[in-house]
């Protein structure tokens, strides 16, 4: 029986680089970890180069593993423990190739329902967006420049396995794009606490395609990326919150948007 696989192997160290951003766009691959998003990884396995178990992963999850069209290395605790950003390991990362589509894509066919994220910080918003967007039936979610990588570990476990399921567009000069998708067609929404829109008075704007814009968690959307915007579109509050945070704001927006299409 082939011995597991240590953290001072070759192939583990490797995959050990793809946790930081530098070795992830270096390499072109992401890890995905735990049983979900590695079920939604191998359900395209042109995707997968391989996967990393240990022993009692491998033995949990039988029934995932035994009909995978990747290889599956067996490797130690330790190891399994290396490739992880958790204080629980899982003990089951599969090594996958980044899913990013070039924004022309979008500017060809706009999706009926889309976001874009401008300055996102938080990795784990990242995430929840990401898998918002997927339970609202968005097509894709564009990162803004200078956006949380959603291929980080923690945005890879908040999306669960959402992911693998939207188009993903990293690194874009929105600024340029969002002209663009206008001309093309969508109706760009801009959510900000002040807007002179309210959400659910937007009636047949939301039809689509919709393209909402979201700015950081704490600045908000920059002036000239809002003045881009076919609206700036506020959620009435009718409590005495003084604001929503980013990912309930988006999963509101967003779930309106469906519902009204």
């Amino acid at each position: 029986m082939t011995e597991p696989l240590t953290e001072r192997s070759a192939r583990v160290a490797a995959a050990r680089r793809l946790t930081r951003r530098a070795g992830r766009d270096a390499a072109g691959l992401f890890l995905a970890e735990g049983r979900q998003a590695v079920a939604e990884a191998l359900a395209d396995p042109a995707g997968v180069r391989e996967v990393f178990a240990t022993e009692a992963a491998a033995a949990a999850h039988r029934d995932l593993l035994a009909g995978a069209a990747v290889p599956v290395r067996t490797v130690t605790e330790r190891a399994a423990a290396s490739l992880s950003e958790t204080v629980t390991p899982q003990g089951l990362v599969a090594v996958c190739a980044l899913r990013d589509v070039p924004a022309d894509v979008l500017v060809r066919t706009p999706p009926r329902l889309a976001v874009a994220l401008a300055g996102l910080a938080d990795p784990g918003n990242a995430g929840t967006v990401l898998r918002t967007a997927d339970a609202c039936g968005a097509g894709a979610v564009v990162f803004g420049a200078g956006s949380a990588d959603p291929y980080g570990g923690k945005a890879v476990r908040s999306s669960a396995g959402s992911l693998f399921h939207v188009d993903v567009v990293r690194a874009a000069p929105l600024p340029a794009l969002l002209p663009r998708l206008r001309a093309a067609g969508a109706t760009v929404l801009a959510a900000d606490g002040g807007g002179e829109a309210a959400l659910d008075e937007l009636g047949g704007a939301l039809a689509g395609p919709v393209v909402w814009l979201f700015g950081n968690e704490a600045r908000g959307l920059p002036a000239d990326l809002a003045a881009l915007a076919d609206a700036r579109v506020r959620i009435p509050m009718r409590g005495r919150a003084e604001s929503l945070n980013l990912a309930a704001a988006a999963a509101i927006c967003l779930y309106t948007t469906q519902l009204a299409q």
